[in-house]
């Protein structure tokens, strides 16, 4: 950075600062860029293009991550030197969207995981205060429940699991048992109001544009009348005067998209309408990590963020794909089979126990096994395919037999430039990615091979770098 105060206050916090202008070359050498596996720049479109030219002119091997806010920006980027360009606006718009429930109970896709979807479900009547292995959902249709949402609090999905009403099941598996399950337990509901997105910024336009493509109604709020693109989907106003909110259609909707980028803002309506309607559904966006929780405890049922869109972006990048994040805390990720776990089953492995995780799929050369039953032989060489939150994937990397080489063996995945331990990471302004995902790329990092990232995270979530 280039103000000296800044980095100097910076610098008192424990924090790793390099003084430099960003478009001096000298500071780029300075910090090692002819080295880097990656620079990661994340400011207005026109810096950022600056950004690309200037590493461009030191090394043009080193590959170079930019933000687009213009969808104009992203050919100016690409060719200023930019390998990938993310529109974070319009990714997490589109993932905010997806979260939104059928209201007829039919499941929803939210992700893919090369051959694997991944959909979410409100619990059918049928199966509230259920426990899972009553429910035979993987019985009746293949599919495994790789989790239970309730209130914001993802419960990992044991056997005893109670689907509770209000829940909403994470469901993994292929297209064919997605219909399957959604022959049984959808209903004939029709809801006569469409979804109400709060926002019309990038993110809230995007959301209603993905809503729209998929043939849901929808009413966006916005207070400022310029940004209004068609009449008949805006109700101009203040989303905290309930005339406004009821002209909208909150009192009919299935669900709130809550979009605005201030997230006190934010919390403050996620309490307003879960007030005003305990039954409806509330997606909300969070602009830092440390206001998920919050959101969650105000009434959110799920919520996503700038920073782990561009985060999960960032981390597929580095290491092939091998990550998938469906919501704050909860990812699909595939590791290789510990040796130690290579020719036991399913059953006898006790992954699920043990970690938290859920094993969904397994992959070998070119077989992908989606949903694998429990006598399945954990073969050596294979990769196995797991769904949990952030704590389960902590315990599968450091706790289960093997987990260290794990950790090691997943880290040389191939990403963008190589192996992830080769070089530093310099990522310019961490406004696009969390302090979780930095913790772990360094720790992926492999001791003694000079990989670190480089970059300004809370002080309480640096880890030390790697010697």
């Amino acid at each position: 950075m280039g103000d000296v105060d800044e980095a100097l206050r910076l610098h008192d916090q424990g924090l790793r600062v390099m003084v430099g202008e960003l478009d001096d070359p000298d500071a780029y050498v300075a910090a090692g860029v002819e080295r880097a596996e990656l620079v990661v720049t994340t400011l207005a479109d026109t810096t950022n293009t600056n950004v690309s030219f200037t590493v461009q002119e030191i090394s043009s091997d080193v590959a170079i991550v930019a933000t687009a806010n213009a969808e104009a920006s992203i050919d100016i980027l690409q060719l200023a030197g930019c390998d990938h360009v993310l529109r974070l606006g319009e990714m997490l718009g589109v993932a905010l969207a997806r979260r939104v429930l059928a209201p007829d109970g039919r499941s929803q896709v939210i992700g893919r995981f090369e051959e694997l979807l991944v959909a979410e479900a409100a619990a059918p009547p049928a199966l509230e205060r259920l426990p899972l292995a009553e429910t035979e959902v993987r019985k009746r249709t293949g599919l495994t429940v790789g989790g239970v949402w309730h209130r914001g609090t993802l419960h990992v999905a044991r056997s005893s699991t109670v689907v509770e009403p209000g829940s909403i099941l994470v469901l993994a598996g292929s297209r064919e048992q997605l219909d399957t399950y959604d022959e049984l337990f959808s209903t004939d509901e029709v809801v006569s109001g469409g979804v109400v997105i709060i926002g019309g910024g990038r993110v809230g336009r995007a959301v209603g544009r993905y809503l729209g493509e998929q043939g849901i109604d929808h009413c966006i709020v916005e207070q400022q009348a310029d940004r209004v693109r068609d009449p008949e989907r805006y109700v101009v106003g203040d989303a905290a005067d309930l005339r406004v909110l009821k002209e909208a259609g909150i009192d009919e909707a299935p669900a709130v998209v809550i979009t605005t980028h201030d997230d006190d803002m934010n919390v403050y309506l996620t309490n307003y309408c879960r007030r005003l309607r305990p039954d409806v559904q509330i997606i909300a966006r969070a602009r830092l990590d440390r206001n998920v929780t919050t959101l969650h405890r105000a009434g959110a049922d799920s919520v996503l963020s700038y920073a782990s869109t561009g985060a999960n972006a960032l981390w597929n990048l580095l290491t092939a794909d091998n990550t998938l994040q469906l919501a704050e805390g909860l990812d699909v990720f595939r590791v290789p089979v510990p040796a130690e776990l290579a020719g036991r089953t399913l059953a006898a492995a006790h992954i699920r126990e043990s970690t938290g995780c859920t094993v969904v799929a397994l992959a070998e050369g070119d077989d992908f096994h989606a949903n694998p039953p429990a006598d399945a032989v954990l073969p050596p060489g294979a990769d196995v395919v797991l769904i949990g939150d952030s704590a389960s994937e902590h315990r599968c990397l450091t706790e289960v037999p093997g987990g260290a080489a794990l950790r090691a063996r997943r880290s040389s995945a191939p990403g963008v430039g190589g192996e992830v331990a080769g070089g530093d990471l310099i990522l310019r302004d961490p406004s696009a990615v969390g302090d979780r995902t930095f913790n772990r790329i360094q720790s992926q990092l492999i001791p003694g091979r000079g990989g670190r990232a480089v970059w300004r995270p809370s002080p309480s979530a640096l880890r030390p770098p790697p010697p």
